[in-house]
């Protein structure tokens, strides 16, 4: 059994008599340890997908499976739980609590917590020993990117999953960052999600997750990854 496994997974909205499935019997699987991108246009179900994953979101059909926990079936105290504990999430647009110093919100997300990582450790680890004490809007945009990574990183998660978190940085940042998830995921032995657009970001995967019409229709498998720093797009 796979570390994450999607089992014919639908998941449909209704809007009066109006039916729409953002999921149709998708399937795919993740190892653990593995940084898997998931690629797709806009309206494909990359997220959608994301959210079920993480716990923010429910199935309609079909299963989710997690570390051998059926994730699917679980009721909404032990989603909360579930996301407390063994999920870190990383956003496009950082979502960092304003008037807190960086070391506050990472320290704001280990409070919720049984076994997080220090939080001023962490923030040594993506660059930031320096900015500790400063609020997000005295950060560059990388800044608070690394913010939202370190508060993920040190809620110390089964599981960190990133919605394009490049999608608001320029080329250079956005490099940066990159760098830092597929850090993360091979020295931390952390298992990495990152959903994009950019199709050429593929190479740094192990696991490379195309999305369309709601279906995972492609799955492939890298045995070499290249490091980040050797990708242009």
């Amino acid at each position: 059994m796979s570390y994450i496994e999607f089992k014919d997974v639908v998941k449909e909205y209704k809007m009066g008599e109006v039916s729409i499935k953002a999921l149709d019997k998708t399937n795919f699987e993740i190892e653990k340890g593995e940084l898997a991108v998931v690629v797709g246009p806009s309206g494909a179900g990359k997220t959608t997908a994301l959210n079920i994953l993480g716990g923010m979101d429910t199935a309609t059909k079909g299963k989710v499976i997690v570390d051998n926990k059926e994730i699917s079936s679980l009721k909404e105290k032990q989603l909360i739980q579930y996301r407390r504990e063994d999920i870190g999430f990383v956003f496009q647009f950082y979502n960092l609590v304003q008037n807190l110093t960086a070391l506050e919100n990472v320290e704001l997300a280990t409070q919720i917590c049984k076994k997080p990582l220090d939080p001023k450790t962490i923030l040594k680890k993506v660059g930031l020993e320096d900015r500790m004490k400063n609020f997000p809007s005295q950060l560059s945009g990388g800044e608070q990117q690394r913010v939202a990574i370190a508060r993920a990183i040190a809620k110390n998660p089964k599981l960190l999953l990133c919605d394009e978190p490049t999608g608001a940085l320029d080329y250079k940042t956005g490099k940066q960052i990159l760098q830092l998830l597929q850090d993360t995921c091979r020295k931390e032995k952390m298992t990495v999600v990152i959903i994009t657009h950019n199709q050429a970001l593929t190479p740094m995967a192990d696991r490379i997750i195309h999305f369309k019409n709601g279906t995972a229709y492609d799955i492939k498998i890298n045995e070499n990854p290249t490091p980040i720093e050797y990708i242009e797009w």
